[in-house]
């Protein structure tokens, strides 16, 4: 079954709604965004998830000094590269951090760009998520599964899992999981209210249909 990473957290009953549903990662934002949080209110959320739920920071212009402390202090347990890393960018956190490290990949149109695979290579995952000008993630933007299933046929034997983002919501995921069997299925604005602000009714509908599409 895939597991279920829901992101964009900023408030701490909203994390904790996403645990008791089972979810596998929590996703906290210190990229540049509408939903990048200071490191207080990351721990507040933070302090009140169980141990089986992985905390997952998602960075983009910190140094790799400034990622390290932060996954120290939160006791972060992966630590997610946006802007479009390399192998080196992920090298740099390694240097100074030993927790995992998932970099993201912005894919546009209907191919991967040529780093991917250097990417399943190096990283511990790799996200897939939508490019939009101007904005890092959580923009809605659904990915042309159909087209990139084949494309990632040759890449799932390496290294890194796949995350798949981008534009994922409760009636959606299931069509694709179908597509694509990502280990992991990534969420934030699809089960919103308004920014940062998530629906609770939506996230267990996200839920049902992941297990549903596992099920059938």
């Amino acid at each position: 079954m895939a597991e279920i990473k829901f992101c964009g957290m900023t408030r701490p009953q909203d994390a904790s709604y996403a645990a008791m549903l089972g979810a596998r990662y929590v996703g906290i934002i210190f990229a540049d965004g509408p939903r990048t949080l200071t490191r207080e209110r990351a721990q507040v959320i933070t302090d009140g998830l169980p141990r089986r739920v992985s905390r997952v920071g998602v960075f983009g212009r910190q140094s790799p000094n400034e990622i390290a402390e932060t996954a120290e202090r939160l006791e972060l347990d992966v630590v997610q590269l946006h802007g479009d890393p390399d192998a080196g960018a992920i090298a740099d956190v390694r240097a100074r951090w030993s927790g995992r490290v998932w970099a993201v990949q912005r894919v546009s149109g209907r191919d991967l760009p040529p780093g991917a695979r250097d990417l399943f290579d190096v990283a511990d995952a790799v996200v897939l998520d939508a490019r939009v000008d101007g904005r890092l993630g959580g923009t809605g933007v659904a990915l042309p599964w159909s087209e990139l299933a084949p494309q990632l046929v040759t890449l799932r034997s390496r290294r890194a899992q796949f995350v798949l983002a981008g534009g994922l919501k409760p009636d959606n995921v299931s069509q694709a999981i179908e597509a694509l069997q990502p280990d992991v299925v990534d969420v934030s604005s699809g089960v919103e209210d308004g920014v940062g602000i998530k629906d609770h009714e939506r996230m267990r509908a996200f839920r049902d249909a992941v297990e549903q599409t596992s099920r059938s």
